[in-house]
């Protein structure tokens, strides 16, 4: 599991996640492919956005989970 924070904003993230070709967009992030998600955008898209970003939540965060696939196609 992979945790970062690349530079812009929320919209900056959605289009960075949209722009993944090999790697999956999902909530679910076990299994053996890799899968990406925004929390703001996804898991805790409901919950009020101060009360997110206190809990470490920024509306930059992208969670990755590797998988199995080789590691020139996931970079």
């Amino acid at each position: 599991m992979l945790c970062f924070y690349p530079k812009g904003d929320l919209k900056k993230c959605n289009k960075f996640l949209s722009s993944m070709k090999i790697i999956s967009l999902a909530e679910s992030l076990g299994g053996v492919h890799t899968l990406i998600e925004s929390p703001a955008l996804m898991t805790h898209y409901e919950i009020d956005r101060e009360k997110r970003i206190k809990s470490g939540i920024t509306d930059n965060l992208i969670r990755m989970s590797v998988g199995i696939e080789g590691a020139n196609d996931i970079i």
